[in-house]
This record gives structure tokens, C-alpha cells and sequence, in this order.
């Protein structure tokens, strides 16, 4: 049977090699055949709501990985712990404190009463993330490249950006924090951009990082702590002359986007390191001006209009205004200089806002600038949980399998699922460094 076909397709190949018409109508035939192959790119079925064989399935679940491990830089540093299949949707951690110095000396022939292990439970819940694109028939029957690797490639991308964010955005929350050099107090007086004063990250900002992970007991990861950094921010350290690049110290184990390391931190550097945006305050532009303010009310009116979607946009929204932090009530739409909103803080005494005072978006640091998270961490400073079985997965549905959803065999599908959670075991042992840089406007949409 099998020499026969071989025969027949011979034949039709020197009869139709000779023509670019002949070349194209031999594709389908030849990929029907070679799709038992586990090694093809082709992804033609031979029928309708026909499935991939195990061995494709395991063939590009591979390769989903290989395209989505790179970007998993967040997860790396956590402390794994899987669910069990039929496990439930939470993740129990247990973390142990460290025990008191037993200073108390010991009682000839008298047994000490001991100490109790003080265990305390952490939660963390997990969820299910996913998406698929969509391809044509006509797509698959005509388009040159191999449709399933070209999805692959960019679910992959996809799959291990939104993996790393949800650990990211979890790992963030963190109440140890350093502002700059330490003497800033908050996010929004970080200061970008200027001639002066600007809170761009040194060596000496890590070491107090590193001094403060000391100070709350934080154990290395192996012989040094660890962070990760945004490649706008990290070129302020490789210029140090204390510096050293991976390719010279060439550890055993290379993090994902290992770079290099100084004082006692080996950094990674990756592009989805968290940067907190803040986005204009109107669809007009970044910023309003003060045109009156009346503290019985709190209410600031402003030069510029607000349109009504502006006006919704801006309820609930931070601002700043002559250096102080406000979050915005009420927003009226009007034209200019009758529009206005209220804030729920009380200005401060002695310097209300007033008539000309440039006001900012307040998400970020001073005048609405980009501030960049740089997180060193410690051993066991968070865990990441997966379910068993629930990891990352690739699925390709062929034309038909939709049943009459696709009733002219048109349509194939193609997309990945995973389940995954994270949760901060000990704050101490992670300093969130938040600086700013050079760059701005990084843009929320990216990050």
C-alpha cells in the first residue's frame, strides 16, 4: 500500500515540478503524509476535527516552553510549591521564624521546659490564564510559512509575559521599600529629569539595600542576593568601576538575563521589571493648571476644559500639586476655567494649591515621572505555585472540531492555558528599590 503511494507520488512530482502551479499542489498531499512525523512543522489534518498525534502534542508543548522559559525571569527566585492535581485553587505555605538566642543558662540536672515552633500559615490562591489566534483555511492552504511554529513563537512570547507579570505585579506589592537614597518618603518626590538632585540608582543605594536584607536576617541565594532590574536602570551600575559582567566571574548556574553583579548582588535584567506609569490627566494633555482653589470645599478649579469622559477618568485618580500627594474625589467637566474637582486630602498649612501651580498625574514619582522597581531579594523572600498537570500547555483544534460552530471547515485554533499564583513569604527579605532614570514615559500599555 505504502509502495504504491510512494509510486504514485513519484510520478505526480516529475510531472508537476516543472511548474510553481505544480510545486504548490503537491504541499497538501506531501503534509497529509508527513504529519505522524513529530520533527514537521506542517499542521494540515487529513480530516475534520481530527487532533494532533501524541507526538506533535508533546513536540510543540516543547517548543511553547522553549519560546516562554527566557521571559519567566520573576518566578525564577520563588519558592516553588505545586498543588496536586484535585488539590483545590489555594496554596497553603507554612513559614517558620527564626528562634530566639537561649541565653538563659542551664540549671544543673534540671530539664529546660523548651520552645514551641511558631508556624504560621500563608495563602495564596491561583488562576488560570490563556488566549488563541485564529487561522483560515485559506491561511494554511496558501501562506508559505509553517502557520503552528509561527503561532508558537508568538503565544510563547505571549504565555511568558503574562506568566511573569502575575508574579511580578504580586512580588511588587511588597512594604520594603527604599525611595531613592533612602531619604525620599514616598513614590511621588522622586525626582527624574532635572539638572540636580535626581534619583537616578547608584552603589551605594544597593549596598543600603543589601544592609537593610542583612540587617532582617535575609540569607543569600547561594553565595550572594539577587535582583532584578529594568535594562533602562541597569546601565547606571555596569558604568561603576566595581562592576563585574557575568562573562567574568561565569557562574555555574546562569540566571535567566544574568548580567552581572556588584556588592554582593547578582542582577537580571529584563525589560518587564515592574515601572510604575502615570497616564495624562486629560485626553488633551499630560497636565491642567490651578486657576482657584477653595479649601472649605476642596475644591481646585482648573484653566483647561474637561470634557465628561475626562472628567469620569479623573474620579479616584492621584494627583500632585506643589509636591503634595492628592486623590481626586469628585471631577466636574466645563470649559475652560470652569471646570474643577475636588480632592479628599486637606492641603497642608501654608501652601494650598494655588492660582498657576502646574498639576501633575501623581501614580508615579515628581511632575507624573516614570519611577523603575529594582527588587533584591533574599532566600524564601516569596513563593510561586503551579498546579500539577496545570502547567503550561499548547492546543490546536483543526478545522471542523468546533463541530457547527464551523460548519464549512474554515477555522483552526491555536493557544496555550496555565495556571499559576504567587505570594510574599517574608517582606524583610525583599527591598523594592524604586529610582527613576534618564528615560520617561515608558508607558503603562508595555509594562
Amino acid at each position: 500500500m505504502y509502495l504504491i503511494l510512494l509510486i504514485i507520488l513519484a510520478a505526480s512530482m516529475l510531472l508537476l515540478t516543472k511548474t510553481n502551479i505544480g510545486k504548490r499542489a503537491l504541499m497538501l498531499p506531501m503534509a497529509m503524509m508527513l504529519q505522524a512525523n513529530p520533527n514537521t512543522n506542517v499542521t494540515t489534518q487529513t480530516g475534520a476535527g481530527q487532533d494532533l498525534s501524541p507526538e506533535m502534542k508533546t513536540y510543540y508543548n516543547k517548543n511553547l516552553i522553549r519560546y516562554a522559559k527566557p521571559l519567566l525571569v520573576h518566578g525564577q527566585f520563588g519558592q516553588k510549591k505545586p498543588i496536586p492535581k484535585r488539590g483545590g485553587k489555594v496554596q497553603e505555605w507554612r513559614r517558620r521564624d527564626p528562634l530566639p538566642k537561649a541565653l538563659t543558662p542551664l540549671t544543673e540536672g534540671v530539664t529546660p521546659d523548651g520552645r514551641k515552633i511558631e508556624v504560621k500559615a500563608i495563602t495564596a490562591p491561583v488562576h488560570q490564564f490563556g488566549d488563541y489566534i485564529t487561522t483560515s483555511d485559506v491561511l494554511e492552504l496558501t501562506a508559505i510559512d509553517p502557520i503552528i511554529n509561527d503561532n508558537l513563537r508568538d503565544l510563547g512570547d505571549q504565555a511568558g509575559r503574562t506568566l511573569d507579570t502575575v508574579v511580578r505585579d504580586i512580588i511588587n506589592t511588597g512594604t520594603n521599600v527604599q525611595y531613592g537614597d533612602g531619604t525620599k518618603l514616598a513614590r511621588h518626590l522622586l525626582v527624574g529629569g532635572e539638572t540636580s538632585g535626581n534619583d537616578y540608582i547608584t552603589v551605594k543605594m544597593v549596598k543600603n539595600a543589601v544592609k537593610t536584607l542583612k540587617r532582617y536576617l535575609a540569607k543569600k541565594k547561594g553565595d550572594s542576593y539577587v535582583a532584578i532590574i529594568h535594562p533602562d536602570v541597569a546601565y547606571h551600575l555596569t558604568e561603576d568601576p566595581k562592576w563585574q559582567s557575568v562573562t567574568n566571574y561565569n557562574p555555574k548556574n546562569w540566571y535567566n538575563g544574568e548580567i552581572g553583579k556588584i556588592e554582593g548582588v547578582r542582577f537580571v535584567e529584563t525589560t518587564e521589571a515592574k515601572v510604575f506609569h502615570a497616564e495624562d490627566l486629560t485626553a488633551a494633555g499630560r497636565t491642567v493648571t490651578v486657576a482657584s482653589y477653595t479649601a472649605a470645599t476642596k475644591t481646585v478649579g482648573i484653566d483647561e476644559a474637561l470634557t465628561v469622559a475626562d472628567a469620569e477618568a479623573l474620579v479616584g485618580r492621584k494627583v500632585i500639586i506643589d509636591g503634595v500627594l492628592y486623590t481626586i474625589e469628585t471631577a466636574t467637566a466645563g470649559a475652560a476655567s470652569a471646570a474643577k474637582f475636588t480632592v479628599k486630602e486637606t492641603a497642608p498649612d501654608g501652601n494650598p494649591p494655588a492660582k498657576g501651580d502646574i498639576v501633575y498625574p501623581g501614580e508615579a514619582g515628581a511632575k507624573g515621572r516614570d519611577v523603575y522597581s529594582t527588587l533584591i531579594i533574599g532566600e524564601d523572600a516569596y513563593g510561586v505555585t503551579t498546579i500539577e498537570g496545570g502547567g503550561l500547555e499548547n492546543i490546536v483544534k483543526a478545522k471542523g472540531s468546533a463541530g457547527t460552530a464551523d460548519p464549512l471547515n474554515q477555522r483552526s485554533t491555536q493557544g496555550w492555558k496555565a495556571i499559576q499564583g504567587a505570594v510574599i513569604l517574608t517582606d524583610a527579605y525583599m527591598v523594592r528599590l524604586e529610582t527613576t532614570t534618564e528615560e520617561n514615559d515608558y508607558g503603562a500599555g508595555l509594562n
